[in-house]
């Protein structure tokens, strides 16, 4: 079993920056992948951001250009830097992690609110 715990949500004004963690423990294996997705209220799950073992990264549109997906391959973190941050970006941020094969594993989700 994979256990994943998110942090670093909270109210941010906009224009401003939060950076999320999220840590990863229990039977890991060899992961494939770690991701972040967001749920804003009424809305579908989204992807934004995705880094590979490799260090390989993928960004949403929208996260272009202001987020940044960074890993500790060491500690089993990933994290997500976002900059800019817009009232559009309210949502529940959610992190994954995908091994080579089985089942994807996500977090609780940590809230992020974009509010002056």
């Amino acid at each position: 079993q994979v256990q994943l715990v998110e942090s670093g949500g909270g109210l941010v004004q906009p224009g401003g920056s939060l950076r999320l963690s999220c840590s990863a423990s229990g039977s890991i294996g060899s992961i494939f992948s770690m991701a972040w997705h967001r749920q804003a209220p009424g809305k579908q799950r989204e992807f934004v951001a995705v880094i590979t073992s490799s260090g390989i990264t993928t960004y949403s549109d929208s996260a272009k250009g202001r987020f940044t997906i960074s890993r500790d391959n060491a500690k089993n973190t990933v994290s997500l830097q976002m900059n800019s941050l817009k009232p559009e970006d309210t949502a529940v941020y959610y992190c994954n992690l995908a091994r080579a094969s089985g089942p994807i594993y996500w977090g609780q989700g940590t809230q992020v609110t974009v509010s002056s």
